[in-house]
């Protein structure tokens, strides 16, 4: 009789990161063995060891120096994720002029950072600092034996990230030209589906099952962490991770008769619950950068500020550009509390709210009770 495998809908996958940080890892092992192997066992941010299927290794090795090129086809799961599929491909060099670093770049189909506020280098390649680490602690683990007397030069691109980028907002934040890579724990959770949502509701239902009256709704693993570590007196059952699912989340709140919500995020996320999106999805509906440069008027930021912030695309470039001006508590407070305004019209009476913000590093910027 045939095992039934995982209903559909929650079958996870894996992130552009962890994809192309395992195709490095097989890259380098190339370079170390002079074979790169078919399949590589890769350490995922989150600390899972996971076994990728590798195509088109080869190493080439010219006059004195060395290359390595493999690529990992991306799985998302039963995420709709547009990177489905994806050709994520590493090209290493070995550089005996740089013995002991390991450079990173993005080649064809990786997106360039055009504008600040990304939290990357501008002029770089939109590779985030969760999968960069992640990319060079591979590549470190599987050259150890030739980092004494060499580096790598790590080249990741996709073929196909031209084309897929434009299914995806990277135009509008100032990313050009490809896809970024990116993953915080390296697996994709399938956010965008009926399985996920549900599974927010279960959550909910759960929290509202403890005795406590509260339930702590969180946007991700960073938020959750930050939330946890504020609020210790709670059992972990508590804290909900609501994805996008903010209104799907308060609705079971309601119906679960809990007393109080916490809400925490960082400030994109807010913005969108701010403007008034209850699905908050990347791809539902841009940021409302007036009510930030509105928010950032109110707290004494300059006009020319307050100008440049509304005519930029993304929520960080508002916190980073208050944060200089040394208004950074009170602007994501100023956030806080219209994020509690907007729900209050919409839930009046029907819960207490409280918001607690945090910035990418997961430390505490804000609060609103």
């Amino acid at each position: 009789m045939m095992e039934k495998g995982p209903p559909r809908g929650t079958r996870t996958g894996f992130t552009t990161g962890a994809c192309s940080a395992a195709a490095a890892r097989a890259a380098v092992i190339g370079l170390v063995t002079g074979r790169v192997p078919d399949a590589v066992e890769c350490l995922l941010p989150n600390g899972d060891l996971v076994t990728f299927a590798v195509q088109d290794g080869r190493v080439d090795r010219v006059g004195g120096g060395a290359s390595a090129h493999a690529m990992v086809i991306k799985d998302a799961g039963d995420d709709p994720d547009c990177t489905d599929k994806a050709h994520l491909t590493a090209d290493v060099r070995l550089r005996r002029d740089l013995p002991g670093q390991v450079l990173l770049a993005g080649g064809f189909g990786v997106g360039t950072v055009t504008m600040p506020g990304l939290g990357l280098a501008v002029g770089g390649p939109a590779i985030n600092p969760v999968p960069r680490r992640n990319i060079e602690a591979n590549v470190r683990a599987a050259g150890a034996s030739l980092l004494d007397e060499a580096g790598f030069e790590v080249t990741i691109s996709v073929p196909q990230g031209e084309e897929m980028t434009k299914k995806t907002l990277n135009a509008r934040l100032g990313i050009l030209g490809g896809i970024s890579i990116l993953g915080t724990t390296g697996i994709v959770k399938p956010y965008s589906t009926a399985a996920y949502r549900a599974s927010v509701v279960q959550g909910v239902q759960v929290a509202g099952t403890l005795g406590y009256g509260v339930v702590v709704l969180t946007t991700g693993g960073r938020t959750e962490k930050f939330v946890m570590e504020e609020m210790p007196e709670l059992p972990e059952p508590a804290f909900v991770q609501m994805g996008d699912f903010l209104r799907y989340a308060l609705g079971a709140a309601v119906k679960a008769g809990l007393k109080k919500v916490v809400i925490g995020g960082m400030v994109g996320k807010l913005t969108k619950i701010a403007q008034g999106e209850t699905i908050t999805h990347a791809g539902r509906a841009e940021v409302d950068t007036g009510l930030l440069a509105e928010l950032a008027a109110s707290v004494g930021a300059p006009p020319e500020v307050c100008d440049a912030i509304r005519g930029h695309e993304t929520a960080r470039y508002a916190g980073e550009r208050m944060d200089a001006l040394g208004l950074g508590t009170a602007f994501h407070t100023a956030l806080a509390r219209r994020v509690i305004q907007t729900l209050r019209t919409r839930y009046p009476d029907q819960f207490e709210l409280k918001v607690l913000v945090c910035d990418f590093d997961g430390r505490k910027i804000a609060e609103a009770p």
